[in-house]
């Protein structure tokens, strides 16, 4: 809608039916334009008209009726894109790093390489990532995808393997807004960032390879030192041990 038609149907709202002087009235939408914004309502069907002996009366669809009615139109047309884009789409295969800004859109590639995995998924994320993507994480371990997860958080998150990462290394690592997800061993995204965010994503099999195998040797790594007594931890170096907490 236009500022207008919705100040008009906002109005409509409160105060049904309403001759348009009214809906001018109680909207602050001018006279001279009030009347041309509930005929475009009433053509797209999100106004009723009736006309009767000494005025025009308006009233608005209710907006559950609306709103259904505007789903079911985004759907529509969301599949047949769906089905005229996807035949013409040839997807890249040189294995180049592309590189792209901003958080949702870093969120929004996470999120769909999550729904679209397979088999696997190796993960770092921070507790904002946890949050953002919970429900696309918990799905996808409902399908039976293997999940293998660094937390650099606090936040709880007990799907799959998971480890948390050590504070001191996650800080040596500048690893405090940045996030990871390996999908299958074929595409790999990096997003550093949360206010001002720089994401590059690839298929190139060696970059996949080396940012899954970091994941990996993280998550053997804090397998061991889990298993580590004090006592050999402190045969460590200090500054080795402050890597390990």
């Amino acid at each position: 809608m236009t500022e207008y038609e919705a100040k008009v149907y906002l109005s409509l709202l409160g105060e049904n039916p309403a001759t348009g002087y009214q809906v001018s009235k109680t909207s602050g939408v001018p006279r001279s334009m009030v009347y041309e914004a509930l005929g475009r309502l009433e053509a797209r069907g999100a106004v009723l008209k009736s006309v009767e002996e000494k005025a025009t009366l308006y009233q608005p669809v209710p907006p559950e009726m609306l709103l259904d009615r505007y789903e079911r139109e985004a759907h529509t047309r969301a599949a047949d894109l769906r089905s005229a884009l996807l035949p013409l789409y040839n997807r890249e295969k040189t294995g180049r790093l592309w590189n792209f800004s901003g958080r949702r859109e870093a969120l929004n590639y996470a999120a769909d390489l999550i729904d679209a995995a397979k088999s696997e998924l190796m993960l770092v994320l921070t507790d904002a990532d946890v949050s953002d993507l919970r429900h696309h994480l918990e799905a996808a371990h409902a399908r039976g995808i293997c999940l293998g997860v660094i937390l650099t958080g606090d936040l709880p998150f007990e799907l799959g393997q998971v480890v948390r990462h050590p504070k001191r290394e996650t800080q040596l690592h500048r690893m405090q807004e940045t996030l990871i997800v390996v999908s299958d061993e074929t595409e790999f995204l990096i997003s550093s960032g949360h206010q001002i965010t720089a994401a590059t994503v690839t298929t190139n099999i060696n970059m996949v390879l080396i940012a899954r195998q970091f994941i990996w040797m993280e998550l053997f790594a804090q397998r061991i030192f889990a298993r580590l007594g004090d006592e050999l931890i402190q045969k460590l170096d200090p500054e080795d041990q402050q890597v390990l907490y």
